[in-house]
């Protein structure tokens, strides 16, 4: 077999393999043709414009590790959702507000944790504790735990590659309310009449709630925790200098209300 014969049929060889190659990464779950993982511009856009977002839920949210499906065309998929209440019971009842506290983002998906997620373990720095004789206390503060949390997982429509803000939140309109356009807590019998009058006129006071304040002023435009005195605490700001408003809460409970 002469030198050039040889190298045709090595080349030849070679293209055969390519090609096989090609036929199976077009046949495989990560062909390009499958959907496609958002960039990373959209994820920064998405992280940016949803996290620590204060929202109303509309529908039961399920504890467990699963919590519910929106599917690509923002269709809840109540067979999942009902099956999951029915396995583990509700952790958060329609017209509550809910934080996103974190977004994963899978290739066909992305998973919005609320309140923390279902799980609501402590750290291992927060199990840690030192005293003298039978007493002892915590080294670190104890954040109370406010409200049960869940999951909504969002399966991303076919061949997405990007996905802007108002897109995301149109997808989970079935199942969020990014408005706030009803006070929720006004119509709760064990909100003091005193409270009620506040929300009505947008006002905050000392003894509010987070739910309370977020029905008469929405979501503040920044948030800000620190550690005072050994005790974690968020202040809420609301508005821009010179005419400002911060809210400041203790776990769950308003201390402190300043306006400049």
């Amino acid at each position: 077999m002469s030198t050039a014969t040889a190298f045709h049929n090595r080349s030849s060889t070679q293209a055969q393999s390519l090609a096989w190659a090609g036929l199976v990464l077009m046949a495989g779950p990560w062909s390009l043709s499958a959907k496609q993982i958002l960039t990373r511009d959209a994820r920064i856009e998405l992280i940016r414009g949803l996290v620590k977002e204060i929202v109303v839920v509309k529908v039961a949210l399920p504890r467990g590790k699963h919590g519910i499906y929106v599917k690509g065309q923002g269709k809840l998929d109540r067979a999942k959702a009902d099956s999951e209440l029915r396995a583990n019971g509700a952790a958060i009842a329609p017209g509550m507000p809910v934080e996103i506290t974190r977004l994963t983002f899978k290739s066909d998906r992305i998973i919005f944790e609320i309140n923390g997620g279902a799980k609501k373990g402590k750290k291992w720095y927060q199990r840690i504790e030192v005293g003298m004789g039978t007493t002892t206390r915590p080294v670190a503060p104890q954040t109370p735990v406010l409200a049960y949390g869940s999951w909504i997982t969002l399966i991303l429509p076919a061949k997405v590659s990007d996905l802007n803000l108002p897109q995301v939140k149109s997808l989970l309109g079935e199942v969020l309310d990014f408005e706030r356009r009803s006070p929720t807590v006004l119509y709760s019998p064990a909100v003091p009449p005193k409270f009620k009058e506040a929300i009505k006129n947008h006002q905050v006071l000392v003894g509010m709630d987070r739910d309370a304040v977020l029905s008469s002023r929405g979501s503040p435009d920044r948030k800000v925790r620190e550690v005072r005195d050994g005790i974690e605490q968020e202040d809420w700001i609301y508005g821009l200098p010179p005419h400002v408003l911060f809210v400041t809460l203790d776990g769950d409970t308003v201390v402190t209300v300043r306006q400049y």
